[in-house]
């Protein structure tokens, strides 16, 4: 890999259809249920996801643990392998559920969260994705996700796993409450951001105000249409990402109207690439 070759992942999500189904598992519901075929009747299980990952030339993976069978130790060991044989990381468990500011069932939820931080680690996974809270943002609510962050990175430190948030969903509306949040960690969690979550006039001036915290992405490209990828948006994503120095890994995530989801990552990819590739052949030329 060339110095000019950006790191590469893939999340399981941008396949969901490709994998069919979810498990039910959540922080009131945490047992190991039957599979439930939400996309359909999927064509690969996840034990094959990683195989068909590196014969993309990737060689990163998030998963979403709704993807996952159970938290098994046999079962974990087995994805373990599947991703040892396969030669791919695991970059980030996406642990996509649990709200660690709610009024109630904040410990119930912070709890079940600490068990699934326990299978990243089981795993190998490099960092634990965790959701900072869906409650709006408060001086109450900032102050419980901070508490749970901390909590949960002191967990994630105990088991070799790094903690990290992402930009989405209601309590990191926008930068002021990621900054918020962020600065009283000191460091203790990390940030995901991710290019879509944000929508609207500010999308772009608020993804400058955080991405210099970033150290894993959801490189997420808008298709308007089948097969059309929106370049512009994209390519606008990825200099910000550039212009805060960013060097971790650009996870393609696809969530698009068209069935053929390998094929849409493979459009993100190779906008990628080739983008990256005329920067060094501009830089090499001055």
């Amino acid at each position: 890999m060339s110095a000019n070759s950006p790191i590469l992942a893939v999340s399981s999500w941008s396949v969901h259809r490709a994998l069919g189904i979810k498990y039910p598992n959540a922080p009131g519901n945490d047992i190991a249920a039957p599979a439930e075929a939400v996309w359909g009747p999927g064509e690969l299980t996840l034990l094959e996801l990683p195989a068909a990952v590196a014969k993309m030339g990737i060689d990163r993976l998030h998963i979403c643990h709704f993807h996952l069978a159970s938290r098994d130790p046999a079962y974990l060991g087995e994805v373990r392998a599947a991703l040892d044989d396969a030669r791919v990381g695991l970059e980030t468990l996406l642990i996509d559920d649990g709200d660690i500011t709610h009024p109630v069932e904040r410990q119930r939820d912070i709890d079940w969260i600490g068990r699934w931080v326990g299978a990243a680690a089981a795993l190998g996974a490099k960092r634990a994705r965790v959701i900072a809270g869906k409650q709006k943002p408060t001086a109450e609510t900032l102050d419980l996700a901070v508490a749970g962050l901390g909590e949960l990175g002191r967990r994630g430190k105990a088991e070799g796993v790094r903690i990290i948030t992402e930009n989405w969903l209601d309590l990191l509306a926008g930068p002021r409450e990621v900054n918020a949040v962020l600065d009283r960690l000191d460091g203790a969690v990390g940030l995901l951001v991710d290019f879509g979550n944000w929508k609207g006039e500010r999308k772009y001036a608020d993804l400058a105000a955080v991405f210099g915290r970033a150290e894993d992405t959801h490189a997420k490209a808008h298709f308007p249409r089948v097969g059309e990828m929106d370049a512009d948006d994209f390519g606008r994503c990825l200099a910000i990402a550039d212009a805060a120095g960013y060097d971790g890994p650009y996870t393609l995530v696809y969530e698009g109207p068209d069935a053929d989801e390998w094929q849409a990552i493979a459009l993100e990819r190779d906008f990628l690439l080739a983008r990256r590739a005329a920067i060094g052949t501009a830089t090499t030329s001055r």
